[in-house]
């Protein structure tokens, strides 16, 4: 038997010159002239995936985090060395971050498998960096710690609490309505993200940061404190130990992302009244591991699983209110006889071990008991019907229960471009109870499924006083917008769902009761639509072709396929 240890560090994965003594001879020259002693170039190795970018202003904390973390994997006795990765912003990015998520958890799987490490720290916080570094995380199946970059303070302003982007949406859909001026509306801009981190409230972020947590990717607390909050540089630190106490004692993703640790996750979508957009990513990193999420069980356990999160968009509160009323710890007691407690963290404890050893201090006013929740049932359900054969979801927590049973005339945008041309005319033949269609914005198009679920109410109505109506689309919406909005409809319009066949003047019925989504237009006439259907022209180049050929649809978490494990 053999007494040679297992290679570590750099002497790790090799080029491949056809000679691997020459290999790593060449590796430790090149190390050495970044000043590395040889003791140090001969310790175990963790890689920080830095994703720090002029254009993302949610992460112009992470060079901070880079050094807090050196710090941890420094004095824990390894060698840190950080590394660049894409870098996605929402604000940043044409058409729209999502259609590039897909690329970004292409890049950390390959630098995470192709470079010398044992462990990783993946650095993210807006919106799509950290489903896709969880993504690739599952797929390399590099032991790895999640830090997420915290979300921002929220920032007094004339009698007000402000932060992004819950209340951008409110000030905005003011200032359409004509109730806020133009010179009001410029003071704002300036006050709604004053700190650095994510959006300040239960918006996809942070909503993604709580779920990486439950999976067990990082400290429960470790997903709530502020960006700016010294907290936050000693959670990096924990991190950078973390990582390498996982390579003696190693945790791979894929034991931790679980059938059970998934339907926990679920159940902290659902009461936090999170974001409809950490459904498809949910979905996505369970995809890369096998575990798949069935809308229907979804809808079952919203049945039972309280909201009771007083947080915007669906409450009062911002992120900070939530880290200092005792965070997911308060909310996963709460929900305890709900949980897998068996579900085990990177650092071997169970979930229940986690709760037992945690303090018990928990703010009410933000944070509800189970007798007085926010809600007695959950934030999201799922649609079916013929307008949606394989499904869609609304956020009935951030919706108006008046217009949860409508059946109504709709009004149909065939694309992003024909709803910016004609929403605001004074001559759309609209009315308050219509409901509103965008079509063809879905994963496949162009638009690469953009936070357009969120269509404007059109201006003429809402000088009328109008705050909701119906809307209904193929695409996403922001995890930090409220209102009746029905999402992800599936198959999309640009795949030849029915969708596609919907036209101004057909009549729609929505019955959040029943779980049904309606299109109520004769057979005979459908066909007859379908016969003058025409598929969409396929990009002819780059990554827009590779996302045309290869990406599923919403409820396979707009992944691509030939990224998921076969026969899934």
């Amino acid at each position: 038997m053999s007494n040679t240890k297992p290679p570590h560090g750099l002497s790790r994965n090799a080029a491949n010159y056809g000679d691997p003594d020459f290999a790593f001879y060449l590796r430790r020259s090149f190390a050495a002239s970044m000043g590395y002693s040889r003791v140090m170039l001969e310790k175990p190795v963790v890689g920080i995936a830095d994703t720090a970018s002029d254009y993302n202003n949610c992460h112009r904390s992470v060079p901070e985090l880079v050094e807090a973390v050196k710090r941890g994997v420094l004095a824990a006795g390894a060698l840190p060395l950080a590394f660049p990765t894409v870098s996605l912003c929402e604000p940043s990015l044409v058409p729209t971050s999502m259609h590039y998520r897909n690329l970004m958890a292409i890049d950390t799987e390959a630098m995470l498998t192709a470079q010398p490490m044992d462990a990783a720290v993946l650095i993210g916080g807006c919106d799509k960096t950290v489903p896709a570094q969880l993504m690739a995380a599952a797929s390399a199946d590099v032991p790895a710690v999640m830090l997420v970059t915290g979300p921002m303070l929220a920032q007094r302003f004339e009698g007000e609490r402000l932060a992004a982007c819950t209340d951008c949406r409110r000030y905005w859909a003011q200032y359409r309505a004509g109730t806020v001026s133009a010179e009001r509306i410029g003071k704002i801009e300036g006050k709604l993200a004053t700190t650095s981190g994510t959006c300040g409230v239960m918006g996809t972020a942070s909503t993604m940061a709580c779920i990486a947590a439950t999976l067990g990717f990082m400290p429960l607390m470790a997903a709530s404190a502020p960006a700016v909050h010294s907290d936050r540089l000693r959670i990096a630190e924990e991190a950078g130990a973390l990582a390498v106490r996982l390579i003696s004692h190693p945790v791979k993703p894929s034991e931790i992302i679980t059938e059970k640790s998934v339907e926990n996750a679920l159940r902290v979508l659902l009461s936090l009244g999170g974001s409809t957009n950490a459904l498809i990513h949910l979905t996505a990193i369970a995809g890369r591991v096998g575990v798949k999420i069935d809308l229907k069980r979804l809808d079952a356990l919203s049945e039972e699983t309280p909201v009771l999160v007083d947080l915007k968009p669906t409450g009062e509160g911002y992120m900070e209110d939530f880290h200092a009323a005792g965070g997911m710890i308060a909310l996963l007691r709460e929900l305890r006889d709900l949980l897998h407690l068996d579900c085990k963290d990177l650092y071997g404890q169970t979930l229940a071990e986690q709760l037992d050893a945690a303090p018990p201090f928990v703010d009410r006013a933000i944070i509800r008991a189970r007798d007085k929740p926010i809600s007695p049932v959950g934030g999201i359900v799922s649609l079916f019907g013929s307008l949606a054969p394989d499904g869609a979801i609304l956020k009935r927590s951030a919706a108006t229960p008046a217009l949860f049973e409508t059946e109504a005339r709709c009004m149909v945008f065939d694309g992003l471009a024909d709803l910016a041309n004609r929403i605001d005319a004074d001559d759309l033949d609209v009315k308050a109870e219509d409901i509103l269609i965008l079509k063809n914005a879905g994963p496949l198009t162009p638009a690469g499924m953009p936070e357009a679920g969120y269509l404007p109410i059109p201006k003429k109505l809402g000088r009328q006083g109008v705050k909701d109506m119906v809307r209904m689309s193929d695409c996403r919406m922001s995890g930090t917008a409220f209102g009746t909005i029905v999402l992800h409809i599936a198959p999309e319009a640009a795949a030849g769902g029915p969708l596609a066949l919907v036209e101004t003047g057909d009549r729609v019925r929505l019955s959040v009761k029943d779980r049904r989504l309606d299109l109520l237009v004769d057979a005979a006439e459908l066909d007859r639509r379908r016969a003058l259907w025409r598929a969409p022209v396929a990009p002819k180049r780059g990554w827009d072709k590779l996302m045309f050929e290869q990406v599923l649809q919403a409820p396979d978490g707009a992944d691509l396929a030939f990224l998921r494990p076969e026969g899934v």
